[in-house]
């Protein structure tokens, strides 16, 4: 196994989320929809969605979230929230609408994480990405960040123990399975390559 033991990431001090905060918040929600007679659901990606399933990762800055159905009423849902706790007014936001991938609304692209308030009253139902569409985002996103951001490789290490990724190749075919050639530039493929300790002319390029 080519990769080292992944120690839980601190909290760093805009790190306001942690699962505990965001399993309250999303209560917070549910109970609010519930009782507003509403059934909402929201599909959560990115630094929420690793808070939510695996251990290494403590906290996240917000939550990166698609609302799939009755939109207005959660954003005045989440605002509310957002006064009441002194959080930012964009705690919950749909920035991550730019890497959803065709796949998104596959079966296996994302999972039912819980009912809140409760399965038999529930307000909002919270899905999150599954691990190997998570691994793909966090695979993207490195042409932005760079490889040699501290979070973004522990993320993508945790990510890849948790799906059995150890090669470029396995770690590029998931990718790939998820967006298209266009889409994964020569700095992604470069860092998938120093982060899995392969060369670059190992891996498929963009185009061909």
């Amino acid at each position: 196994m080519i990769f080292r033991q992944v120690d839980a990431l601190p909290m760093a001090r805009q790190d306001r989320f942690d699962r505990s905060t965001l399993e309250g918040a999303f209560q917070a929600l549910g109970q609010m929809a519930a009782k507003a007679g509403r059934l909402v659901e929201i599909a959560v990606y990115g630094g929420s969605a690793l808070v939510l399933t695996l251990p290494n990762r403590v906290a996240t800055r917000d939550v990166d979230a698609v609302i799939r159905n009755d939109a207005g009423w959660l954003r005045s849902a989440v605002a509310a929230l957002a006064q009441e706790r002194g959080w930012p007014p964009d705690w919950l936001n749909d920035g991550v609408k730019g890497f959803l991938s065709h796949p998104d609304g596959d079966p296996e692209a994302r999972t039912l994480l819980k009912s809140y308030p409760g399965e038999e009253t529930a307000g909002l139902r919270v899905f999150v990405a599954s691990p190997r569409y998570l691994f793909a985002m966090k695979c993207l996103a490195m042409q932005i960040g760079g490889v040699d951001e501290t979070r973004d490789r522990a993320d993508i290490e945790a990510l890849a123990t948790a799906i059995g990724v150890t090669t470029a190749e396995q770690a590029i075919g998931i990718v790939a399975q998820f967006y298209p050639a266009s889409q994964i530039s020569p700095k992604t493929q470069l860092g998938i390559e120093e982060i899995f300790g392969r060369r670059s002319d190992d891996l498929p390029r963009a185009g061909s």
